[in-house]
């Protein structure tokens, strides 16, 4: 599809048909309320960011299949980016990494088919950047090699993203869930995982954070340049990390978003140091069952953990002359939501919440 081409997200009777990245979704109508068409004006994918590798040798293109490679190349540790910009663009870019196990597909939509924040924030006049990490999704290419489990973990998952308890081979989500628990949406659910190419570890141990960290800041650097605009980050779990340490390479981050980060930095870290340099407003949202969790549960000790590290990050911050907050969800009346708040039955009212944020902090 031409990316110049002009595209219109049209509702249509009973259902509201979304085109993003030239994939059709269809939703019932009753699952939103939103009934104005959305125009995109300009829509594509690049790659941004990464290296390439040359093996010793002369490449011969008469024996093309030999089995070694060289004098070859690879070109690999990028990121892949699926952008959309909006014909009414108001407000700034928005740069979106996923977390472990995730690809941009999170941003996109709802295990149940609903709109996704992706298109919510486009409606707010965003254009939207959605990033595959180096080594995940459509940006596989790697320069190391990794191993692809066949682990039957699913469920280890479910229960680290605090959805509830798995009993008899069923969902039990929390009380007073947000999560579309209904079969196909488990299903559409775990579907939406994906490995990464350059792990050899199933719990993320050897996830290369300045890899990562380099392709996302080129990424907003790429932004920048076709834009003209700083970008404002939204990070989500695991992609928290090397969105704190990508300020260290680009001057074009605007503000951080963090949903549900692993941690914050250390105020003693070149990572706190460079963020408080550059004086980017930062907030970071957490959802419910870690205050309330199940204690037996190893996830509710380990959320409290993390939920701390970012807390004394603010901390320091704040005393330090920054701007940043931490959003405990329950304590602003938005209760039921687990680590996929952004998936959840109520993900437009936390979208609205980041939105008024962007708007009272963030300086075009």
């Amino acid at each position: 599809m031409n990316s110049k081409k002009r595209l219109s997200l049209l509702m249509i009777g009973a259902t509201v048909t979304s085109l993003m990245g030239g994939t059709v979704s269809t939703y019932a109508a009753d699952n939103t309320e939103t009934t104005e068409p959305l125009t995109i004006a300009e829509q594509g994918i690049f790659s941004a960011g990464g290296i390439t590798i040359t093996s010793d040798g002369t490449f011969n293109p008469e024996d093309q299949w030999e089995e070694t490679g060289a004098g070859q190349t690879s070109h690999v540790d990028h990121a892949n980016v699926l952008y959309q910009i909006p014909e009414e663009e108001t407000s700034l870019p928005m740069v979106f990494l996923h977390g472990y196990g995730q690809s941009r597909m999170g941003w996109m939509t709802t295990p149940d088919g609903r709109e996704g924040w992706a298109e919510m924030f486009l409606r707010d006049g965003h254009s939207v950047y959605l990033v595959d990490e180096p080594r995940r999704g459509e940006a596989g290419q790697t320069s190391v090699s990794g191993t692809i489990s066949t682990k039957t973990l699913d469920q280890r998952w479910y229960t680290q993203f605090r959805i509830g308890r798995w009993e008899d081979g069923k969902s039990v989500p929390n009380e007073g869930s947000q999560f579309p628990n209904d079969d196909n949406s488990v299903d559409q659910f775990f579907r939406q995982m994906t490995p990464d190419t350059g792990m050899t570890s199933d719990m993320g141990g050897d996830f290369d954070n300045d890899v990562v960290a380099q392709a996302l800041a080129a990424t907003v650097d790429e932004v920048y340049e076709r834009s003209g605009k700083d970008s404002i980050l939204v990070t989500h779990s695991q992609g928290g990390g090397p969105g704190w340490t990508a300020a260290k390479y680009t001057d074009h981050i605007v503000a951080i978003v963090a949903i549900e980060p692993g941690g914050a930095p250390s105020s003693d870290s070149e990572d706190y140091q460079t963020v408080l340099e550059k004086k980017i407003p930062v907030t970071m949202y957490f959802g419910d069952y870690i205050d309330n969790g199940d204690t037996v549960i190893q996830a509710t000790g380990m959320w409290q953990g993390m939920r701390q590290a970012c807390y004394d990050f603010a901390d320091a911050y704040t005393k330090a002359g920054g701007n940043c907050t931490v959003v405990d969800l329950p304590k602003e009346g938005i209760t039921g939501n687990d680590h996929f708040m952004f998936q959840d039955l109520n993900n437009d009212v936390i979208q609205e919440h980041i939105e008024n944020w962007i708007q009272e902090n963030v300086e075009a």
